[in-house]
């Protein structure tokens, strides 16, 4: 039997026996919290592509994102989750998030272009999608409690609905004449404004 990339070749036979170990039955379930190492940040690996496909929820950690000082590194494009539906979360959320991961995939798309002619050459549009995934970026960013002593900066709890409701405004443009600086570590979208009236003031 023909082996892929060194792994064993029923690797996935493997992997699914293991799995359905700790699937839901008639007379309980395991919760089960899976750490899954992705050799050489390849999400197509063997590994991590047979393991993902059995999971309700994936939580990718970027390496890109780390090296932006954006925390919790969390790729919002790689990273998916079987709720992720109008029927469960509501219409209201679901768009939000497909909104959100649409612009930062223009925005991908955009990078090399950027790379090499520069925001310039952009059409006006582009150009509103990149300042606009830019926030979203840092906006992303959340100040954890258990960092306050490392980061300076005291951690919140932000309620979903203002979660959803502070991206929702960012994707409808209400946001576009703030600094990105703005956005960074805050926690909900009206301490993104006041955050913007300090930065003008100083």
């Amino acid at each position: 039997m023909p082996s892929a990339v060194g792994y064993q070749p029923t690797l996935a036979n493997d992997i699914g026996a293991l799995q359905e170990r700790i699937t839901s039955t008639t007379t309980g379930s395991i919760t089960s919290v899976q750490a899954v190492y992705v050799p050489a940040d390849d999400l197509t690996d063997p590994a991590p592509a047979g393991t993902f496909a059995h999971l309700d929820a994936t939580t990718v950690l970027s390496r890109q994102i780390a090296e932006l000082g954006i925390y919790p590194a969390v790729d919002p494009l790689d990273s998916t989750s079987r709720i992720l539906d109008p029927l469960v979360i509501g219409e209201e959320h679901y768009s939000v998030a497909r909104g959100v991961q649409a612009i930062l995939q223009r925005y991908k798309e955009l990078q090399d272009i950027i790379a090499i002619l520069g925001m310039e050459e952009l059409s006006e549009d582009d150009k509103v999608t990149v300042a606009r995934a830019r926030k979203i970026q840092k906006f992303l960013s959340q100040a954890f409690f258990v960092a306050e002593q490392f980061t300076g900066t005291p951690g919140q709890y932000v309620p979903l609905s203002e979660t959803i409701r502070g991206f929702k405004e960012i994707l409808e443009g209400k946001h576009d004449d703030l600094p990105e600086g703005a956005f960074y570590m805050v926690g909900t979208i009206d301490d993104a404004v006041a955050k913007a009236k300090s930065i003008k003031v100083d």
